[in-house]
């Protein structure tokens, strides 16, 4: 990959983290991710004025990437009410690594070299590493082991969906703005489904503020990685965010972090890094 593409990719991963973070942080983590969204949609506006609607054919990948989008967050937040956020983000991107790669195969005809079936090698070992571990009644629960895996899952779909969409959209900015757009319009009507008002929302801004502005660069900059780069290399190099999900847990919000747990992350680190290599 290209050193350019490399960093953006990086940049991606670091403003993931620190949004992620802040929705975590939060004493009521649904809220701050519906206002966090809707900082985001409210940012897309313009952005998709200026660059007009994406190319007919991504339409049928932003409906499948919004569809696997709100999976993904709905269990993530489960996941946080079960297990710390230095243990559920970390290892639902370890996770998501480990799936994309057939999924790129099976959608885009995308096969890994030696290198990358390495690093699937060590995802999977570092996932095994949190799961099985003497410390996971303590760290992690069953259920929130369930709620980690199924997130990867959305996540590895909606990162196939988003590279398929992205290509035939013409645009990452028009793709970007407008998908932006439609996930918070379809989570924030399923969060007024589950009861929730405007006015539990007031508390949220300002945290919601640069969480969105963090989360729509992050975006932006991963679909334009992805129009040029292939999908499983830019996914995995997107995912090391988790190791600065780690690094963001034990520093600002005060989470314990076992050697375990920060084996089993630069475990799925190196192996992110053989499978950009491959």
């Amino acid at each position: 990959m290209d050193n350019l593409y490399v960093a953006a990719a990086l940049l991606s991963a670091v403003l993931h983290a620190a949004w992620n973070a802040a929705v975590k942080a939060s004493a009521h983590p649904a809220q701050a991710m519906t206002a966090q969204m809707l900082v985001s949609a409210l940012l897309a506006v313009p952005a998709l004025i200026w660059a007009g609607l994406p190319a007919a054919p991504a339409w049928p990948w932003m409906i499948g990437s919004v569809a696997l989008n709100m999976g993904a967050v709905a269990a993530l937040l489960r996941g946080y009410t079960h297990a710390g956020f230095g243990i559920v983000y970390p290892m639902a991107r370890a996770s998501s690594v480990l799936l994309v790669l057939p999924l790129a195969a099976a959608v885009a005809g995308e096969r890994p070299a030696l290198p990358g079936m390495l690093g699937i090698a060590l995802v999977s070992a570092a996932m095994l590493m949190l799961a099985l571990g003497s410390g996971r009644r303590r760290a992690l629960t069953r259920p929130a082991l369930g709620w980690i895996l199924a997130a990867g899952a959305f996540a590895a779909g909606y990162a196939v969906c988003d590279a398929q969409g992205v290509r035939h959209a013409q645009s990452p900015l028009a793709y970007g703005a407008a998908l932006t757009i439609a996930n918070a319009a379809v989570w924030t009507w399923l969060q007024r489904s589950a009861g929730a008002t405007p006015g539990s929302l007031r508390a949220q801004w300002p945290r919601a503020v640069p969480a969105g502005l963090a989360a729509m660069v992050s975006y932006l900059l991963i679909l334009w990685v992805l129009q040029h780069a292939p999908i499983a290399l830019s996914a995995a190099l997107r995912d090391t965010s988790a190791i600065f999900a780690a690094i963001i847990a034990v520093v600002f919000l005060k989470e314990p972090l076992e050697r375990r747990v920060l084996l089993a992350v630069v475990l799925a680190t190196a192996g992110s890094m053989l499978i950009r290599a491959g």
